[in-house]
């Protein structure tokens, strides 16, 4: 069946309940399925570089489901049963894809982004009471053996780590080189460390265990989103497998190829992209271990779309805004959709790109405490760019009035809230008190709708639209500023590439607004001609940014969202330090704290404090003096 509209989407519905279809119940279940079906066909690719004559990695479905049963006789070999918990620490390998998948079959996997500092890894192995860390061997540019080793020091829950070397994907001259140079492989802490290959070895490609027999919790994935301090989610095998049978049946057959760049501890990469070729059998491709991030990527990557054959490709605002400072040079005739998600694609990239590529863009939204998916602009009917489409078949989405508690009506502007099969009710994080305030009551079905913190508004024919995030609202003296509205008509200059929007601390409104951008490469501009641009097209005074910055490039996630973060810290300091100019003292750092939020550092003489007190009495972030 076509997904082209709401008709179609309704049609699926109409077909019988989710909880009628037969579906497999476990991830191990559905991989055995796809294996049994596309057995010889290839399931995954991996390549250690972008270059497309590069060795790579590939295996079948068979393969796949071999070394995954494999994968999961290791992990319970090793204590872990399943309700223990497996973390990695890892970049893009095939490994990385064998641990995520056998973690999920022995136990609950727990997949943790290697750019996070120690503390911050070492706080979520604490908070899963992780069993087992997989992580890198020491190995020339990367610190991620290190961060992992300092933060396995103060997890004493982690008995065992098991070391992924990448050495094995290299080849010639680098292979020899390369073990001359490693850095010394750390050890400082109590865990026993094994080799994961050695170890797999060992190991019988028949399942030593019974697979779970009923829907459990088989992922642990952390969120900091753009707003903080990660919160690790629970995703049940019922909401993986909801979303790789969307894939199956709205997107891909065994005849397609993706291409997706993204890290596999995000859930774009893993539930949603990898899900969707263990749904379909579609083969997906991993190109180096940082994705889009590697070295030569984005100058090979229309290449590496015709080496592979490529029918998908998934994609973020940033990389393609990336890809079009670089001319099509390769055959991509084999490319029919790019899956765009993570933040809002401006309009004009949309048409750059879609021009440039001659690929069809879909817009999608998912979160992670929904399991992923959410929404599609549907890939075979209208395209409503800056739209995140329409809700996929099973999730329910509404508009709800953060003042009222009702539902909105056609094109008002509330909080999205869904349910659908990967909404866990009342226990999305594994923090119990985390769950508080985070549904609103369902209808007599008793469903329970997730608040996403996304504002949105539904049109009348369905189509979904962000609008912003209800935590990153300005409150300028009680007025409410949706930071869209600036950050939409910056990003309406040609020498902006992206922007970003929040409130600065002010000592009598409380916040103000403040922009910073990037600028596309080679722009110049001033950042006075951008705040009368900005004027000249923000439709509200109020909104108008009292402070402009360009940055050489604003801080994002991996998966390309601004990280307001970071430019709450830069705004903090700059505030602040003019406040405590005349007294001498200024930010050292501004840190997150889990319970105060934002706190800024000031280094200042003992006898200063009540000084620094009458400096920064009138601003409501905390600070603190350090020596």
């Amino acid at each position: 069946m076509a997904y082209a509209n709401m008709d179609d989407r309704n049609a699926i519905e109409e077909e019988m309940p989710w909880n009628a279809r037969v579906l497999p119940t476990t991830t191990y279940a559905l991989l055995s399925e796809t294996a049994a079906k596309h057995g010889p066909r290839n399931a995954v690719t991996y390549s250690l570089l972008s270059d497309p004559k590069a060795k790579c990695e590939t295996l079948s479905w068979s393969q796949l489901k071999d070394k995954t049963t494999q994968t999961a006789n290791l992990f319970r070999s090793l204590g872990v049963g399943e309700d223990d918990v497996v973390a990695f620490l890892l970049p893009n390998a095939t490994e990385t894809i064998l641990t995520y998948l056998g973690g999920q079959v022995a136990g609950i996997v727990n997949p943790i982004n290697p750019l996070l500092d120690s503390e911050q890894i070492s706080a979520i192995l604490r908070e899963t009471n992780a069993k087992v860390l997989v992580t890198l061997k020491a190995f020339p540019k990367t610190d991620v053996a290190q961060k992992a080793a300092e933060a396995v020091r103060f997890a004493p829950n982690v008995k065992t780590v098991l070391e992924v070397d990448l050495l094995r994907y290299l080849t010639g001259l680098k292979k020899l080189i390369v073990p001359l140079i490693r850095p010394k492989n750390p050890t400082d802490h109590d865990a026993r460390i094994l080799d994961f290959n050695t170890e797999l070895k060992k190991q019988p490609t028949t399942l030593a265990f019974e697979d779970s027999p009923e829907d459990r919790v088989a992922a642990y994935f952390h969120t900091g989103g753009t707003t903080g301090m990660p919160k690790v989610v629970q995703h049940r095998y019922s909401g993986i497998v909801y979303n790789a049978w969307l894939g199956d049946r709205l997107l891909f057959t065994e005849q397609d190829v993706q291409i997706c760049p993204l890290p596999l501890f995000h859930v774009f990469a893993t539930i949603v992209s990898l899900g969707a070729s263990l749904g379909s059998g579609a083969e997906i491709v991993f190109p180096t271990p940082q994705g889009y991030r590697g070295d030569g990527v984005f100058d090979n990557f229309w290449k590496l779309i015709e080496k592979h054959k490529v029918t998908f490709m998934i994609t973020v605002p940033t990389a393609m805004s990336a890809l079009m400072q670089r001319k099509v040079d390769a055959d991509i005739s084999t490319l029919r959709l790019a899956f765009c998600g993570s933040a809002p694609l401006p309009l004009e990239l949309y048409k750059r790109f879609e021009a440039a590529a001659g690929v069809t863009i879909c817009e999608g939204y998912g979160l992670t405490e929904a399991t992923c998916l959410v929404a599609i602009n549907p890939p075979e009917g209208e395209k409503r760019v800056g739209s995140i489409g329409l809700p996929f078949p099973y999730t329910d989405v509404k508009i709800i009035s953060p003042a009222t508690g009702m539902e909105c009506a056609a094109d008002e502007i509330g909080e999205i809230c869904i349910s659908n099969p990967g909404v866990y009710g009342g226990k999305t994080y594994t923090e119990a008190a985390k769950n508080d305030g985070l549904f609103y009551p369902g209808d007599q079905s008793n469903a329970q709708y997730l608040r996403t913190g996304d504002l949105g508004r539904k049109d009348p024919d369905g189509y979904l639209w962000i609008t912003g995030r209800a935590k990153d609202l300005i409150i300028r003296g009680g007025h409410n500023i949706d930071p869209a509205e600036i950050e939409e008509a910056l990003a309406g200059h040609e020498a902006v590439a992206f922007a970003g929007a929040i409130g600065q601390p002010d000592a009598h409104a409380g916040e103000i607004p403040c922009a910073y951008v990037e600028l596309v490469d080679g722009a110049t501009i001033t950042e006075e001609e951008l705040l009368e641009f900005a004027k000249e097209h923000i439709h509200e005074r109020a909104a108008y940014p009292k402070h402009m910055e360009i940055l050489d490039e604003l801080p994002k996630t991996a998966v390309g969202k601004i990280f307001k973060p970071d430019l709450r810290k830069l705004a903090i300091a700059r505030i602040y330090n003019s406040a405590l100019d005349d007294i001498g003292a200024e930010i050292v750092e501004v840190t997150e704290d889990k319970k105060r939020g934002l706190v800024a550092h000031v280094k200042a003489e003992q006898d200063a404090k009540e000084d620094v007190k009458k400096a920064l009495g009138s601003y409501t972030i905390p600070w603190e003096l350090t020596d």
